[in-house]
């Protein structure tokens, strides 16, 4: 595996630990759009807001009725909200200027993942991704939830598609599933336990294509580059996918459509499949063949340049770095403590992970300052360097066109007069 690693000094990312953050017990993270503000959802229920600039505390988000740990937390597009989801089943939305709650909602089964809808920066809609249940587009404005197909082998029947399935103990055949919204909310990507990515319209819940994933694992996180054009999958085979996205980002559900009527001739899974072979092709595959390990909140950087996954691994805090050619570039080694989230500045080389023990830890490059002060022109060396100089280089070439007298001191006579004049004369002689 270190074969793979390429020279550090090629790439903008992180190298070291900065600093760290302390506030509480911090269970997940989140940056705003331009970066200036970080958020994090704490153990006791609350949410903290750090300015990022200064590293400083700049607003605490509390609520009395909420006493449990925060299991995801999210920025609206404009930035001026949050919405937070806790292990008591319920979704918070939050105004940030005003530090008051302006909707809170209890599901029937606690959410591990909640994203506002990215289409407009006052939208209500909310992507919710319950325990055990089928993930559900919630509207925290009238309290509806319409669940969302998981499989295309199974039709939703009814408002709650995941209560028929249940096993002999009254508990649900579902596993946790990874869900996400497209650049401008249209559309919402679910990846399910069979190891299929499902293309789902946002509004009426149809399912316009699906892209099966090789191996067919459990899908554990589905996450869109900040630009809309790579999709990254983490599944249970310890593989992290990158898929490039063909739709257009603003016209995807008119593409969608149009695929869909050139398929006239296709029914069922088999229409499903073409269809999302024309939005999703494989672009590049990530993991540790010598190690084998599971991985932990993968995401994109700010640029869609780097990808970047936390291990697993119980008592370590390794965060592993690829370039999008899938070049191993860095592994950050933290300290002795299992990391739980991560996340990329938006606009800076900087990684913000957050450990077992709820401390944020910021990764930067590592900048070597150089206080000297020197000529303009002058260049600074690794080592010793034989000069070889010119064969005029120190003559003395005197400026011959200037004309002028030249004059030599040849003698130096000093008079001395009388007392009363006190002066010296001095003769120069041409």
């Amino acid at each position: 595996m270190n074969n793979s690693i390429i020279d550090p000094l090629q790439g903008d990312f992180p190298e070291v630990i900065e600093e760290y953050l302390e506030h509480g017990i911090m269970k997940c993270i989140a940056f705003n759009r331009r970066g200036t503000l970080l958020a994090a959802g704490c153990n006791d229920g609350s949410c903290v807001i750090w300015d990022f600039e200064v590293r400083g505390v700049a607003k605490e988000l509390r609520d009395n009725e909420c006493c449990s740990p925060i299991t995801s937390i999210c920025w609206s597009k404009g930035g001026n909200r949050i919405l937070a989801s806790a292990a008591d089943k319920s979704l918070s939305l939050w105004d940030v200027l005003s530090g008051k709650r302006i909707k809170r909602i209890v599901l029937q089964q606690t959410p591990l993942l909640a994203r506002l809808n990215p289409g407009s920066s006052k939208s209500s809609l909310c992507l919710a991704c319950p325990l055990s249940r089928a993930p559900m587009i919630v509207d925290l404005n009238t309290e509806n939830t319409t669940y969302l197909q998981v499989s295309v082998s199974d039709k939703p029947s009814g408002p709650n598609p995941a209560s028929r399935n249940k096993g002999s103990d009254g508990s649900t055949s579902f596993t946790p599933t990874a869900a996400c919204f497209s650049k401008y909310g249209n559309l919402v990507y679910v990846g399910n336990s069979k190891g299929e990515i499902l293309v789902i319209d946002s509004k009426d819940g149809e399912v316009h294509a699906m892209v099966p994933i090789s191996g067919g694992s459990v899908v554990k996180n589905i996450v869109f580059s900040r630009n809309g054009q790579y999709l990254l999958t983490n599944s249970n085979d310890r593989v992290i996918r990158i898929y490039e996205n063909l739709l257009p980002p603003k016209d995807e559900v008119r593409a969608l459509a149009e695929l869909n009527e050139n398929l006239g001739d296709l029914n069922g899974v088999e229409k499903l499949k073409a269809a999302g072979s024309k939005c999703l092709t494989l672009f590049r595959e990530f993991q540790d063949a010598i190690t084998k390990v599971h991985w932990k909140a993968p995401c994109f950087s700010g640029d869609g340049e780097w990808v970047v996954g936390g291990s697993a691994s119980k008592g370590e805090h390794k965060i592993y770095i690829w370039d999008r050619a899938g070049h191993l570039v860095k592994i950050l080694e933290g300290p002795k403590e299992a990391l739980i989230d991560l996340a990329w500045h938006p606009v800076r080389p900087i990684v913000v992970s957050v450990s077992l023990c709820g401390i944020v830890y910021i990764w930067a490059k590592e900048y070597i300052e150089n206080w000297s002060a020197f000529a303009p022109d002058f260049k600074e060396i690794e080592e010793n360097e034989e000069y070889v100089e010119r064969e005029d280089e120190f003559d003395l070439n005197p400026d011959t066109d200037n004309v002028c007298e030249h004059y030599m001191v040849i003698g130096l006579i000093i008079f001395r007069l009388p007392q009363k004049n006190k002066r010296n004369i001095f003769f120069f002689l041409k």
